[in-house]
């Protein structure tokens, strides 16, 4: 090709089977030209390999098996052994003491001889039927006390023990819950105003109960947390019953009834407990007593 640029007139592309004429190009302009056909020449040339590897692509292409073979999808088995959703049981995890009927009304008749007693109104008898909220406790060993608990709700009672006079602290709680009529024992901890069902609290057992229209009673045993023989401050808590709503497993927040004015030796039959709910005047008793204050002194001043 280049030599027939340098020395001819004319170039035979055989390629394309016609023929350039290259007259009137000086030496120069023809060896630019040769550049530039060449270049084209070897691009065809490039073009020309390519389309003959392409069939050959294709051929091996074909071959592939991939698709077939693929296996990734009937062997992945994530989606039938998830089980997260079926292993969420917050409701059905729950495990409560078991509960037998209790036959007999609770009284207060041991109450300063063998139990400590604590009510609200002070003195109700639990025995007659009314709104008397009550909780009697007895040692029974070195940790261990029985308790009887009675009271008036739709939904649940509870009887806590607390070591601080700042209630809600991580405070052990016995519920007494109206599940259909009949009687449904949970171990619970109050903290900050929220009632927490807790498994991992000292065992409870000879759990008895009743449920009348809205009337709960249980009795039951319990070990209590932190007693010992031997210090009168490790038996002395102080006291509080409540009550609240209960649906599904639910605990609502506990309506304070009674709360101990002082902490009470549990081992003390004997000690008298004040409810310091009562002994706090309320807001609105002391801004009526205000207003009367100031209006006997106007009228001593006219």
């Amino acid at each position: 090709l280049l030599e027939q640029l340098v020395q001819g007139d004319h170039i035979n592309l055989p390629s394309h089977k016609s023929t350039v004429t290259l007259s009137g190009m000086d030496n120069i302009s023809r060896l630019m030209f040769a550049v530039v056909m060449a270049m084209a020449y070897m691009a065809m040339g490039a073009e020309a390999q390519n389309t003959t590897m392409a069939p050959n692509s294709n051929a091996t292409m074909a071959n592939v098996t991939m698709a077939p073979n693929v296996t990734m999808a009937p062997n992945v088995t994530i989606a039938p052994n998830v089980t997260m959703t079926s292993s969420v049981t917050m409701t059905s995890s729950v495990t409560t003491a078991p509960v037998t009927a209790l036959t007999v009304n609770i009284s207060r008749a041991d109450c300063r001889k063998t139990q400590l007693c604590a009510a609200q109104p002070e003195n109700c008898d639990p025995a007659v039927a009314g709104s008397c909220f009550f909780v009697s406790i007895m040692k029974s060993s070195v940790q261990t006390f029985s308790f009887q608990l009675r009271g008036v709700s739709s939904g649940y009672i509870a009887v806590g023990l607390s070591k601080t006079s700042t209630r809600g602290q991580n405070d052990t709680t016995y519920v007494c819950a109206n599940n259909n009529r009949k009687v449904k024992f949970f171990t619970a901890l109050l903290d900050k105003g929220v009632l927490t069902i807790n498994n991992k609290l000292p065992p409870v057992d000879s759990v008895k109960g009743s449920v009348n229209g809205q009337t709960i009673q249980c009795t039951f045993s319990a070990t209590v947390p932190n007693a010992t023989a031997t210090r009168n401050i490790d038996t002395s808590y102080y006291l509080s019953i409540s009550n609240g709503t209960f649906n599904n497993d639910t605990l609502g927040s506990p309506q304070a009834i009674l709360n101990s004015d002082k902490a009470v030796d549990l081992t003390e039959p004997i000690t008298t407990v004040l409810n310091s709910l009562n002994s706090a005047p309320s807001a609105f008793c002391l801004s009526q007593a205000l207003l009367i204050l100031i209006g006997v002194l106007g009228m001593m001043m006219l």
